[in-house]
This record gives structure tokens, sequence and C-alpha cells, in this order.
């Protein structure tokens, strides 16, 4: 009888040692089960949430933040809370092969699997590079995470305490019964701001590709449904004839919601105006350089931030792997290096950078000011080596090039998605551009029309 109940004493011993290793359940990394905070569940009740409420998450690189938003009792989606990205790597545009440290870009659906209770970078989850899209494309990559540590090659890294507390409003998403939730990954918030500087950008075709869904989830507050045909995306859309979509083959007919595809449009024209509003009024194109990604500016007085050594100063190092080997601290201090473009002409190779500039310059404290000035006096290597090749700079998406002829969405029941082609990247540029130039006309037009009308109708004094 005693050495019965040993031998249950060993097994069992060793059936909780087994599901220590393997994380599963809650003895096997308590910090994964951590609560959500108090103040996070109160703020969420104010906005009609609930933390079992479905979630969805957009990032935006150029602005280093992630967004959670969360359904409400009236079954949209709203902003519940930002968060400052600690670190991300590479530059604005999308991951194309493995090892190049690009962040990736796109819409990506994340499920109870790809949660990780056990990372070494605290916690995380996959975001589930490469998606139906990305291989269409013929990207690759792996094991590109949301994580922890603050130390970045090709993920989002947050600190340890943000990734808990997503890790956990995530978690209990899922518990109440949602299967998968969307995360919507940026190279910068889709503004006309972004798209006029960033109009001759050799990503530019997708980039607005990637708006179109963006748009889809601005006007209807819902998730949009993501679909992949001709290596492209589209949105809120099934075939005609029933069937799946093929992300290699051509778009078949399409069925759409004619009030979504109506205010999808809307908004598409509304923002085409106020870029080429922009355009006329002398907002100069753009490329954003950097080292090696960035941060969000909030962590550059911080223990996160950069030194001036090969080192990373980190108030958590014990959670974190080689950063050396992961994160490139020292490509911080420098910062992005704005540089001005013309744009391109029509039959004539576009010319390379005419000036640079620093970049959210009036973002750094005034303890690192003084050296990334210091740090500016010398070109980086990537300005450098933009400069001297007479290309765009970007290595990765020169891989990557190509335009779409433009096809909106039709507003009746049934519509086709015109093939993406493959162009240089002037030509590609050159399209959007003509786009927006060719409203400057109808804008100068419309100016004249409304400062009539306006001097008519506007009361005394309404200046």
């Amino acid at each position: 009888m005693l050495k019965s109940l040993i031998r249950f004493a060993l097994i069992a011993a060793a059936a909780l040692s087994l599901a220590a290793c393997q994380g599963d359940g809650r003895l096997g990394n308590a910090k994964a089960y951590a609560p959500i905070p108090m103040k996070l569940v109160k703020q969420m009740a104010e906005q009609g949430m609930t933390p079992a409420a479905p979630i969805l998450i957009r990032s935006y690189k150029k602005e280093a933040e992630v967004e959670i938003w969360k359904r409400d009792s009236k079954g949209e989606y709203a902003l519940l809370k930002t968060y400052p990205i600690c670190r991300w790597s590479g530059q604005l545009g999308p991951k194309v092969r493995e090892g190049d440290r690009q962040v990736p870009e796109g819409f990506y659906a994340i499920t109870p699997a790809q949660m990780n209770p056990n990372s070494s970078f605290y916690l995380s989850f996959d975001v589930g590079f490469p998606n139906a899209f990305d291989r269409a494309n013929g990207r690759s990559g792996s094991y590109l995470m949301v994580h922890g540590a603050c130390s970045s090659r090709g993920c989002f890294s947050m600190t340890d305490e943000q990734i808990a507390e997503i890790y956990a409003v995530g978690r209990e998403a899922f518990a109440g019964g949602q299967r998968s939730f969307q995360f919507q990954s940026y190279p910068f918030r889709m503004t006309a701001e972004n798209l006029a500087k960033h109009r001759n950008d050799p990503n530019i075709a997708f980039w607005r590709n990637l708006k179109e869904g963006s748009d889809a989830f601005e006007v209807t507050k819902q998730e949009p449904v993501v679909g992949v045909c001709n290596k492209r995306y589209v949105f809120d859309t099934r075939p005609a004839g029933g069937g799946r979509l093929d992300p290699t083959a051509s778009c078949p007919p399409l069925t759409v919601d004619p009030t979504i595809a109506s205010a999808v449009k809307q908004k598409e024209h509304e923002d085409d105006r106020k870029v080429a509003d922009l355009v006329s009024k002398g907002t100069r194109a753009v490329k954003l350089v950097y080292d090696d990604g960035g941060q969000h500016p909030s962590f550059r007085a911080t223990a996160y931030a950069s030194s001036s050594s090969e080192g990373l100063v980190m108030a958590q190092a014990s959670s974190t792997p080689s950063f050396g080997q992961v994160s490139r601290p020292e490509a911080l201090a420098r910062g992005p290096q704005e540089i001005v473009q013309d744009d391109p002409v029509p039959g004539r190779r576009a010319p390379t950078a005419v000036a640079t500039a620093p970049a959210n310059s009036e973002a750094l404290p005034d303890a690192t000011a003084s050296s990334a000035n210091a740090a500016r006096a010398v070109t980086s290597p990537a300005v450098a080596k933009a400069q001297g090749a007479g290309e765009p700079v970007d290595p990765v998406t020169q891989l990557a090039k190509s335009e779409r002829k433009e096809s909106a969405l039709e507003t009746s029941s049934v519509t086709s998605l015109a093939p993406l082609t493959t162009g240089s990247t002037t030509s590609a540029a050159t399209a959007f551009v003509k786009r927006a130039l060719s409203l400057e006309s109808l804008l100068a037009s419309r100016k004249k029309d409304g400062a009539e009308t306006a001097a008519a109708a506007e009361p005394a004094g309404a200046r």
C-alpha cells in the first residue's frame, strides 16, 4: 500500500513538472494569467465595454504606436487605449524576406494558438506572418511577434508592463468567445498629410491598398472582412458566383455591400482632395530613412532609450536576452533622416534627394537633443547609400516595386478588380502624383466659387 502511494505521488509530481515545462495551465506561467489592471477595467465600463468583448489592434510604425480597439454596447469598435512602441526595426515598408529586419505591414489574424505565455521576451503573440497576401507575393519570414523587453529584430517590441496588459486584454477576449482578433499594421497613420509626403515612395501602391482596409474600418467601425486575390487585398467582398478567392489568380466578379462601398469611396475622394490641396500648397515629397527602426519619443528620456555606447540601458535587463544581437541601440541616437524628393517627371528618371533634414527633432528631450545633433553631423550609412545610389532609399522595398491600376469599388452589388501590374518605382509614383495633381485645377476653381459664396453668406465677425 505504501509503495502504491509513493508511486502515485511520483507520477503526480512528474505530471506537474511536465505541465510547468510546457506552460500548460496556471502553473506554467503566472504572468500570463495576470488580471487586466482595474484602472483599464473601469475605463472599459465607462465606455460601455466589457473585458470579454472582442478586440482589434492597429499599429503604426512612423508614429510608433499600438492601439487597442474594443467592441462597445452599440456593437461598434471604439478606441480603448494607445500604447507607445518601445522599439521597432528596419524601415517603413513591408517585410519582404527572412532576415531583412523589417516589421510586417498588412492585415493579420491572431488566434489563441499564437499567444505565447513562455516567451523569452516576457510575453508575446505571433502576428501570423506570412499571411495569404505575403505568400502570394513571395515574401518570407517567421516568428514575427508583438512582445516585451524593448528589443526588436523585425518585431513590435513593447515594455514588459505594456505587453502584460495587452496580453491580458487579448486573453479575456478569447475567453469571451472571440476566435481571433484582427491585427492591422500600417507604415503610418493613413492621413492626407502622410500620403502627400510619401507620394513618391516605391510602396505607395501597396500602402494605398492598405488604406482601403483602413477606410473600411474607419467608416463602419466594424472589423473589415479581408480577402486576397490577384496578389492584393480586397475588403468586405465575396465572389459573386460563390467559392473562395485565389490569392494568386485574377479577382473574379465580387459582391460588395453598396452602402459600405459608397462610404469608403466618399472617404477616398475626400482624402484625395486633401492630398491634392497639400501638394498644390507646396508640401514636398519626402523619404524617411532610419538607421534601424525607431521608438516612440516618450522613451527617449527613459531607461529604455539608446545610450551613446553599444549597450542598451535597460530597467528590466533580466528579462531580455542578448540585446546587442537583437536590437541595434546605437541606431536610435541619430533618429530618422528626412530626405526631400522632387516629384517624378514622366519620361525622365526622378532625381535623388535634394536635401536632408532631421525628422521630429522637436520631440527629442534636451538631454538627448545635443547628442542627436552631433550625430547628424555625420551622414548615416543609410542616407549615404540613398544619396549615392540614385534610387529610393529602402533597400528592402526595392525588391517589391509594383504599381496597380486604380480600380475603385462600384456602388453596385457586383464589381471586379483590375490586376496588379509590375512597373518601375517612378511609374508607380507618377500615377499617384498625377491623380493628386489632376484635382488642382478643380480645387482652384471651387476655392474661387467657395470664396465668393462665403463672402455673401458669412455673418459679420465670424472669422
